[in-house]
């Protein structure tokens, strides 16, 4: 409670005023780069001014829609009051944030007028001064939190996926890598205490994966890994290697949102079906019935292969569900593509190079590619990605808001 508050009466809920962040904010105006320099702040004044006139539209239109609410006419329709309640729920984040800026603005109005009043007495003009210096600090906190109130939240964060990981050129040593990137994201998941199931996986000689699909269930799962599709890159000496040589080496990572039957429709002509048998642990039933299933979709060419259940049902179950994610993420791309299009014409930055990550093992160095920032190798491989990821969400988040900001 401030001392402008206490006096004029006005107290503002403590649940209003945010706690001062323990790490960056993704909007602090500037970020560190890997590579010792910094980058240009994303706004100015004029963008601040413009998160505000945004936020008071989405307030402004979030009052209306909860007047129309109330109206007894349209609370009697269940199908229009329905309509507008989501319509509502999708500004209310932006309401309350803005209601609550302006209640500190008013309250550091008030704080002033009270320290010109008190002039004179040292001791009240200490108090409102500090009180002025409290009320300065919050507003600049939540005023660069507030700019992610304008980020419109991604439907599919709170989905569960399939995580592919598929060894690239470079032989066994590829599938070695591709192994340590399933580990790796194994470990995440443990810290995150999320559910891994192994689908499927195509093994090589030397015990690494040619191909490797995990679904990975919890909270906030594809909020959180969707950034890291893409080509990761090791240098390192390989195992397999006398003379100490670095070798270059790559591995596919694809993160696909699982989806309902109804938002991808799959024709059943449009799928060739197979059976194998499974062989090797398992018993009688994998090695001497067909339990195994092979799955060719025909318009674009995916095949996959289950064999890691003990039924053939179970197994052509999985290979649908797969099957599902992979078309489901082929739009996803084919949305995205469109989204970079459109920033390439209007800031200039067109779509990303096609490896997103290396992991240097002399230097013990990970460096993100998209944005210029390193990372210490052995945390990261031991599943320590929240740095990488935090990073990540936060050049987004700018981007999305500098879009925005030139839309407009």
């Amino acid at each position: 409670m401030t001392f402008a508050s206490m006096v004029h009466g006005s107290v503002l809920p403590p649940s209003s005023v945010p706690p001062r962040p323990h790490t960056r904010s993704p909007f602090n105006g500037s970020t560190r780069l890997g590579f010792g320099h910094r980058r240009a702040p994303v706004t100015c004044m004029a963008a601040d001014r413009f998160v505000l006139a945004k936020l008071k539209d989405d307030a402004e239109q979030y009052d209306k829609l909860q007047e129309k609410m109330a109206d007894p006419e349209i609370s009697s329709d269940h199908l229009k009051f329905q309509e507008i309640a989501q319509e509502a729920a999708k500004l209310q984040r932006a309401a309350d944030g803005y209601k609550k800026y302006m209640d500190l603005e008013n309250q550091l109005r008030e704080s002033k007028e009270l320290l010109k009043e008190c002039a004179g007495d040292q001791e009240m003009t200490q108090l409102m001064e500090d009180d002025i210096q409290n009320l300065g600090v919050q507003l600049k906190e939540m005023g660069e939190a507030m700019k992610g109130l304008l980020i419109p939240v991604d439907p599919l964060d709170d989905r569960n996926i399939m995580l592919e990981v598929r060894a690239g050129p470079g032989g066994e040593e590829a599938a070695l890598w591709a192994a340590d990137l399933v580990r790796m994201y194994r470990k995440y998941a443990d810290l995150q205490r999320w559910k891994v199931q192994l689908l499927t996986t195509n093994s090589s000689e030397a015990g690494g994966y040619r191909e490797c699909v995990l679904q990975v269930k919890g909270a906030q799962v594809y909020s959180q890994l969707k950034y890291e599709s893409g080509v990761h890159r090791v240098q390192r000496v390989p195992a397999t290697e006398s003379q100490g040589r670095i070798h270059t080496s790559t591995a596919t990572v694809a993160i696909m949102p699982e989806v309902d039957d109804v938002e991808v429709n799959i024709d059943p002509k449009d799928i060739e079906m197979s059976t194998a048998r499974s062989g090797g642990a398992g018993g009688q039933n994998v090695n001497k019935v067909e339990t195994a299933c092979d799955l060719f979709h025909k318009p674009t060419g995916i095949r996959i292969f289950c064999s890691e259940e003990r039924s053939q049902l179970k197994n052509k179950t999985r290979a649908m569900e797969i099957l599902k994610s992979k078309l489901f993420a082929m739009e996803l791309e084919k949305r995205d593509e469109e989204i970079r299009a459109r920033r390439k014409d209007q800031v200039g930055s067109g779509g990303r190079a096609e490896k997103i990550k290396t992991y240097n093992y002399r230097d013990n160095r990970v460096t993100d590619h998209r944005c210029k920032e390193n990372f210490a190798l052995d945390g990261v491989l031991n599943g320590d990605l929240t740095p990488c990821i935090n990073s990540m969400a936060a050049m987004s988040q700018r981007e999305q808001l500098e879009e925005l900001v030139i839309s407009t």
